[in-house]
């Protein structure tokens, strides 16, 4: 348990520290004051904790029993059953989520944060069941694709005439709820149906659900957005360690609570574990509670205060352009030392049978994601619409897939949420409405969208590289065919 814990504080420690480094010579740069400094640091202490014994929780309790539902699902053939499990999941696993949380605390100022969390969960619920479906019947990803987005973008451009401010909190809720909760829950429920069903291409099938799970959060969270006016936006920059902490136990104890009722009923009516087992789930639902509960108190008490203050410090110089290029460099910066990039970075390595090696995945996702932050803080700058920027992307997101090798679409879908992880939600976001309140701008219209575009950006890399692959592997099976042509004439000619 010890070394698993130390293995676990290492990878939370390689996602964290970097970061944390740079902040801290950024801040005494612009003399930020030391109070906030060391609220930080003792914030960054606390991510590095919390993700480490939330992840040990969530893989001894979330995808123990993920891969069991699939395969009862399976098994039971009842298409009702399935639906309402799967949805009753999606939802459950949604709420659970720590950077959904985050962003809740964030829009508090626009929507009460029960409201926006609830809606985001529907809507996971309903499009996890969605890709859940798909691999039943075996739909097309690349069809359900284009058709998901398509709503989106309607709904969009119809809202854009009605409450416009709506549209950049829609998409930065799809990027959040792909978290390390969500992620290796949904990919292994996925993966159990696939492989109880006797699929040959149960691995691919398990890709591209997480990305269709996110576009649920944005469809739901634009149709809420007709019934709610929009209000300023503001950050919690008051409340103490003291007062989250207070607050978290209390409000991951009723996040939890539902998933651990909802085992209950799985244990009594179907799994039957033995009592060892059972006690075992249990123990590391605790440890899901008590890593949430100091991840959350250290990113909104530590994390968001100290991003804030950045930001609008930044831009209270003549040269208010240098947001761009500082957001981009802690752009970089997080993203390159992500866990769940690391993860996914050896994934592609050993598809493309290393035609695409970890470095090149690391070195273009990292570039991508930080040019993706200098979008987003040129936006703050200058008021474009954001969808100015995502209408175009997801047009070339989607001609791509008729063009890249399916499991290299199908993994683009769920790297989004790879790449907006915790430090995107806990930093990046609050260091751009930093700069924008700092600009006197339009907060809600204008500095949110940033996780948006973050988790954009994959879907247009991965894809590329699979392009690449596709054109390395054409390139050797022509030089090959060459080669056996002259061997074959050679041969002629000495007979």
């Amino acid at each position: 348990m010890l070394k698993l814990l130390l293995e676990k504080l290492k990878e939370s420690a390689l996602a964290v520290l970097p970061m944390t480094i740079f902040g801290v010579i950024v801040s005494l740069f612009l003399g930020i004051s030391s109070t906030l400094i060391i609220n930080f640091v003792i914030g960054a202490l606390m991510l590095i904790l919390g993700l480490a014994i939330f992840s040990i929780g969530a893989e001894a309790s979330m995808l123990s029993i993920a891969s069991e539902i699939g395969h009862y699902l399976v098994k039971s053939k009842r298409l009702w059953l399935i639906i309402g499990v799967v949805f009753t999941v999606g939802f459950l696993i949604t709420v659970s989520e720590p950077a959904v949380w985050v962003l809740g605390d964030q829009f508090k100022g626009v929507v009460d944060p029960a409201i926006l969390i609830g809606t985001i969960s529907i809507g996971v619920g309903i499009f996890v069941t969605i890709a859940i479906l798909r691999i039943i019947f075996q739909f097309s990803l690349r069809t359900l694709t284009m058709i998901g987005y398509g709503l989106v973008f309607l709904v969009a451009i119809i809202l854009a005439f009605v409450n416009p401010s709506f549209i950049p909190v829609a998409f930065d809720s799809g990027g959040v709820t792909t978290g390390p909760m969500a992620v290796p829950f949904i990919m292994a429920l996925a993966y159990g149906l696939s492989k109880a069903r006797g699929d040959k291409d149960a691995e691919i099938d398990s890709f591209g659900l997480v990305g269709i799970a996110s576009i649920g959060p944005i469809l739901s969270v634009l149709v809420l957005g007709v019934f709610f006016s929009p209000q300023p936006a503001s950050l919690d920059l008051q409340s103490t360690f003291l007062d989250y902490l207070l607050a978290n136990l209390v409000q991951m104890m009723v996040a939890i609570l539902p998933f651990i009722l909802f085992f209950g009923i799985f244990q009594v009516t179907v799994f039957k574990f033995s009592i060892q087992k059972v006690f075992k789930v249990l123990i590391a639902f605790f440890y899901v509670y008590i890593g949430l509960v100091i991840f959350l108190t250290g990113a909104n008490a530590g994390l968001v205060n100290f991003a804030y203050e950045i930001g609008f410090s930044l831009v209270q110089f003549q040269m208010n352009w240098i947001i761009i290029p500082i957001g981009m460099l802690f752009g970089y910066i997080s993203i390159a030392a992500e866990p769940s990039v690391m993860v996914l970075n050896k994934l592609v390595e050993d598809v493309s049978a290393g035609a695409v090696t970890k470095r090149m995945m690391l070195v273009s996702l990292s570039i991508g994601v930080s040019i993706s932050i200098g979008l987003a803080n040129l936006r703050v700058l200058t008021g474009i619409n954001i969808l100015w920027f995502l209408i175009p992307a997801y047009t070339i997101i989607i001609t791509m897939m008729f063009f890249t090798p399916r499991i290299f679409y199908a993994i683009a879908l769920d790297s989004g949420g790879a790449v907006s992880g915790a430090l995107t939600s806990a930093f990046l976001m609050p260091f751009t409405f930093g700069a924008g309140v700092g600009l006197g701008a339009n907060t809600l219209t204008d500095a949110f969208g940033l996780v948006a575009f973050v988790a954009m950006t994959p879907l247009i890399t991965i894809q590329v590289l699979g392009l690449l692959s596709k054109y390395q592997k054409q390139h050797t099976v022509t030089k090959a065919s060459k080669k056996d042509k002259v061997i074959s004439l050679e041969s002629e000619e000495k007979l």
